[in-house]
Order: structure tokens, then sequence, then C-alpha cells
């Protein structure tokens, strides 16, 4: 499965749950926050009114949520689980050892939407420097690639199986 910088990888399960909050953000829950304003707003003096600023406060974040709601969901590649065969790729849970630190990490390769709630996985981007330069190899390979801070990174692909909510 390939990727462009902008696409975002979720799972079926995960798109429908994100669809939904979004419905539920531009329906029920803005008509809420406008009931709350208005209701705020006949008070009288909005400037010492609470009420008010925190109905609009609250209104600003909802918005912005419905705006990256609306872009995760226009650039979403939605796929089903990989299959277990050891290739490094969206969906993959990839334990990798950073040789140079001789150190372990375990991470979903994906999007945190992807991630069963109360699930605790560190969620690396397939856009990531690292999650670019392992995508597609396999377990027991060794990969090099250059971090962000432009120093060269080895790692050694230990695992990768499928992401089980």
């Amino acid at each position: 499965m390939t990727q462009d910088a902008g696409t975002i990888w979720l799972t079926q399960d995960a798109f429908d749950k994100l669809t939904n909050e979004l419905e539920d953000l531009k329906g029920p829950r803005r008509a809420e926050i406008i009931e709350k304003i208005s209701a705020a707003r006949d008070e009288g003096d909005l400037k010492e009114n609470s009420g008010y600023h925190a109905a609009k406060d609250e209104q600003g974040k909802q918005e912005a949520r419905i705006r990256q709601l609306e872009d995760m969901l226009r650039r979403a590649e939605v796929g089903e689980t990989p299959p277990n065969d050891g290739v490094v790729e969206p969906g993959m849970v990839v334990t990798v050892r950073l040789t140079d630190f001789d150190e372990e990490e375990k991470f979903l390769l994906g999007a945190r939407e992807n991630l069963a709630e109360g699930d605790k996985l560190d969620v690396y981007s397939p856009q990531s420097a690292m999650g670019a330069a392992i995508n597609g190899h396999s377990k027991g390979e060794t990969v090099t690639y250059a971090a962000p801070t432009g120093k060269d990174v080895t790692v050694e692909i230990l695992d990768a199986e499928p992401y089980r909510a």
C-alpha cells in the first residue's frame, strides 16, 4: 500500500467512528452550542457574561475539531488490516531496535485514530522519517535513514504484525 504525503491510513472502523463524530458535531452538538450562546446573549452585557464567553470558547474548539475531522476524512485511505506477513506497512505494530542506542521501540505505523480507546501504544505516521524508511521492509531487515536532525539512524526491524484492537 503506497501513500502520498497527505494520505492518512485508517481502518474502516476508525473511518466510521470519525464520520459519526463529525456528523454529531455538525448536527446536534452545533445546535446545542448555538442555543447556549443565544441564551447567554439574552442575559445582557456580553463583556462580563462568563457563560457567553465559555460558550463561544467551546464553539471555537468544536469548529476546529470539525475542520480537523473534515481534513482527515478527505485525506483518508481506508484499508483492511494488513496480512500477517512480517512486511511493515500502515496498520502494523512494529518493533524496531535502534542499533546506536541498543533500545527497542514498539509502535503502530498509521494514525492515532486507529487505536482502540485506552491503548497506550505509540503511533508513528507512515510519512515520518522512520515510518517512510521502514515502510515496505520486512522483519529481520536493517534500515538506515536520515532523522530530522540530519543524523543517520539505523534500525533493525524485529517484528511487524497486524494491529488488533
